[in-house]
């Protein structure tokens, strides 16, 4: 039986372009990240053939297994989308391009410590305050910012953000605005070496409207390969 893997691939592709269309924008400006979270490496590479080239893991002991499988000789970013202990900021930094759940100057200057070569990182805000999430408040991403900026072997390339599930998208859009603004704002500091051109937000059921509000990473699991399997 085929892979349906393909053929969701392409419908995400046709709903960004609708979607980049609305708001004026170039597709080539937003990054599809396939969401690993229990995928397994077949279908992982399934992706990867039908033209992924970013994939997204949750948790270092997942990624381990799967990294060795799909890094070789294939030109794949590997980013971490999890909440990252500062105990697994010694492998993290060796497995991943990039670390987008950065929440903290302890983790920071961890990643800073044990990273050899310039890693990119993303800061994780918790717009809507959610216990169960991890990132900082809006108020607190510019000092954040501004500790990383100091910090030799990391680079700030933007902002992340997990807004609340809502059946309906259209009520994920303020939040995708604000973190737009935030970078924006960032942005206007002209802090040394922060850039804040990538904005990582919206997933499979939002990210038209994360798009339309300026996204330039989306991190889609379920739209590609399907519902995940209920553990136990």
């Amino acid at each position: 039986m085929p892979s349906i893997i393909p053929k969701n691939i392409a419908f995400v592709r046709e709903r960004i372009e609708k979607a980049a269309k609305r708001a004026g924008r170039d597709t080539r400006e937003i990054t599809i990240l396939a969401a690993a979270k229990s995928v397994d490496v077949k279908r992982l590479q399934e992706a990867v053939k039908a033209g992924i080239h970013t994939l997204g893991e949750n948790y270092i002991q997942e990624a381990k297994k799967k990294i060795d499988n799909i890094r070789k000789g294939k030109d794949i970013s590997w980013h971490f989308i999890g909440h990252l202990q500062k105990n697994k900021a010694k492998d993290a930094v060796k497995l991943f391009d990039m670390i987008e759940t950065v929440d903290s100057a302890g983790l920071a200057k961890e990643l800073n410590k044990r990273a050899e070569e310039k890693l990119d990182i993303l800061i994780q805000v918790n717009l809507a305050k959610e216990a169960t999430k991890g990132g900082v408040t809006e108020h607190e991403a510019l000092g954040l910012a501004r500790e990383i900026a100091k910090l030799e072997n990391l680079s700030l390339k933007g902002l992340m953000t997990i807004p609340p599930y809502f059946e309906n998208p259209e009520m994920s859009r303020p939040y995708f605005t604000e973190l737009r603004r935030l970078a924006e704002k960032i942005r206007r500091e002209n802090i040394p070496g922060i850039v804040m051109k990538e904005l990582s937000m919206g997933m499979s059921h939002d990210f038209e409207i994360a798009i339309e509000e300026g996204a330039t990473t989306i991190r889609v699991g379920t739209a590609i390969f399907g519902e995940r399997e209920k553990k136990g």
